[in-house]
């Protein structure tokens, strides 16, 4: 959903993440098979289910067999644009 690992700490840190509904303040949290993510991201809400994992780290086709995007969109097209990151805030922004 994001470009890096550090983005993606960022976001956590930040408060805009939850996994099963709680949420996360540290991105070293184990998640399992099952679990939903909820994630905030710019304009929108991504709301994922984990479906499995891999031994490495691979091409986007492969990690998008990983997960089901349970996200409703409003029917003016998707929730995110594809192929463009979203902005990640800087750490010292306070979630909204």
């Amino acid at each position: 959903m994001v470009r890096t690992r550090t983005d993606a700490a960022m976001l956590a840190a930040a408060g805009f993440v939850r996994l099963n509904g709680r949420r996360l303040t540290a991105a070293a949290h184990p998640v399992r098979v099952g679990d939903v993510v909820t994630l905030a991201l710019d304009h929108s809400v991504r709301v994922l289910r984990v479906e499995g994992f891999c031994e490495r780290r691979g091409a986007a086709p492969a990690a998008r067999a990983l997960y089901r995007d349970l996200t409703r969109t409003s029917g003016t097209g998707a929730s995110t644009m594809a192929g463009e990151p979203p902005k990640v805030p800087p750490p010292s922004h306070p979630p909204r």
